[in-house]
């Protein structure tokens, strides 16, 4: 056999030095089994930082809640809109007035008033008045109450009920009695009745009923109407 020549022994130096260079520093790494200081200097090839056990358990917790609860959000249904809610008013409705008009109306009866009403409304409500109606004796800002009746252009009835058929009046007095009471006479209107009140007035009391004759407007006629009717 031949003996090996010099250069054949280079390749297993060569592995022998890149082993002690491993060994001495291991994140070395070559691009071939057969690099060797004449290609440059090794790469070193980049590895990652060592995590402890516990932190990679607690990262893997982690990451499983965060799936998990993803996971649910996703699969949950869409929250429904608050269905709208009625208004409910608390208040009461005002009542309404139910008011029975009669008299001079264009259509006497029953009406129905809401509630703070007034008589002129009942009136209205009536169809209104008929020409000619007098409203002396009515109070049309009078508030409605329920129930009552309305007389428009009826004179109310005299204080104290009817008279009995056959009972005599009392007579008037001429010295207290007031224009509205004198008015009231027959064959008196409201002007004899004010210059009654006048002469009353000024020349003092009536002393007789005879008297009559000085006031302005009273003649034997009317006096003798009067007599039954007045006293001094």
């Amino acid at each position: 056999m031949f003996p090996r020549s010099h250069q054949d022994t280079l390749p297993t130096e060569r592995l022998a030095a890149l082993a002690d260079k491993v060994r001495a520093d291991p994140t070395l790494v070559y691009a071939r089994s057969a690099d060797s200081d004449e290609h440059g200097p090794p790469r070193r090839r980049f590895s990652l930082p060592r995590l402890p056990r516990r932190g990679l358990l607690a990262l893997g917790v982690a990451v499983a809640c965060a799936v998990i609860g993803l996971g649910s959000w996703w699969q949950s249904p869409a929250a429904e809109p608050a269905p709208d809610l009625a208004l409910v008013s608390t208040s009461a409705p005002a009542p309404e007035l139910v008011v029975n008009v009669v008299g001079e109306v264009a259509t006497p009866g029953l009406i129905t008033a809401p509630s703070g009403a007034r008589v002129a409304d009942a009136i209205r409500l009536a169809g209104g008045l008929k020409p000619g109606t007098d409203l002396h004796n009515l109070n049309l800002a009078r508030k409605l109450t329920d129930g009552e009746q309305i007389a428009v252009g009826i004179p109310p009835p005299p204080q104290g009920g009817a008279a009995q058929a056959g009972a005599p009046q009392p007579k008037l007095n001429l010295n207290s009695a007031t224009a509205t009471e004198l008015d009231a006479l027959p064959g008196v209107g409201p002007v004899t009745a004010q210059r009654i009140v006048d002469h009353r007035t000024r020349k003092g009391p009536f002393a007789s009923v005879d008297q009559l004759r000085d006031v302005e407007g009273i003649g034997e006629s009317k006096l003798a109407r009067l007599a039954d009717l007045v006293h001094a």
